[in-house]
Parts: structure tokens; sequence; C-alpha cells
């Protein structure tokens, strides 16, 4: 079954919670990679040996290319959200572009986006209607 214009438009706007999700377990492991940098000997068999002091150093390398790895990763999700939240603000209706933030962008279900905007939850559902409509997505 191919994908109607509104569902892309749907699938785009809800990858803005993903990248959020997404950014926040990037810097827990981040954290953790940093702990394991600082306390090396604590990772894995326990206790670096003396003789082997390029299997650290090599470790500390493998630990920084994997913390750059995932800062390129944040990056990139950070850059979706971005975009996700310009083609919302370039909408002409504030209350297309509160609909569409208070769902995607703030993850609230219809009856509370209703309550937020003073409507229904079946008013806000029609205003998010017209607000796919007019969203312009790249």
């Amino acid at each position: 079954m191919e994908m109607t214009e509104n569902d892309k438009k749907k699938e785009f706007l809800r990858r803005y919670r993903e990248c959020e999700r997404r950014e926040q377990e990037i810097l827990e492991e981040i954290q953790r990679l940093r702990m394991d940098q600082m306390f090396p000997s604590m990772v894995n068999d326990g206790m670096p040996k003396g003789s082997q002091q390029s299997d650290l150093s090599d470790y500390m390398v493998l630990l920084d290319e994997q913390i750059d790895r995932l800062k390129q990763e944040r990056l990139e999700k950070a850059r979706t959200r971005e975009q996700i939240d310009l083609a919302i603000r370039r909408m002409e209706n504030p209350d297309e572009q509160r609909v569409l933030r208070l769902r995607y962008l703030w993850g609230l279900g219809w009856i509370a986006v209703g309550r937020r905007m003073g409507y229904s939850r079946e008013g806000a559902i029609k205003i998010h209607g017209r607000a796919l409509q007019n969203l312009k997505i790249c």
C-alpha cells in the first residue's frame, strides 16, 4: 500500500521525537564512554598490565573514535529536528503551527492538544488536518 502525502508528512514530523530520544541516548553513551576513559582499569577484565601499555592506548583511541561517531550522529539528529521545526515555523497559520508543535514536538495526545488550544479533541484534529495540507516539507 502506497503512503499518502499526509502519511509522509506525519512520518516526517514523528521523526522529531525519535531524534530527540536518540540524542539523549547518545549523550548517555558518550558519558559512559568518557567514564571508561577516566577509569580504564575498571573496564572489562580489570587491571591494565604494565607490559601492555599499547593495548591501553589502543583502547583509548577506540573510545575516542566511538565518541566522535556518536557526536556526528547526534549532530545529524539535531539537524533533522531543526529541519522539522523550521518547516513548522514557515507555516502562516499560528493555530496550525501550534497543533503540530503540541502533537509532534511535545508528544501530546489529542485531548491534551485540544485543551491547550482551547478546542475540543475534534477541533484540534480538524486543525491538524488543515495543518498537514499546508505543511511544506523538502
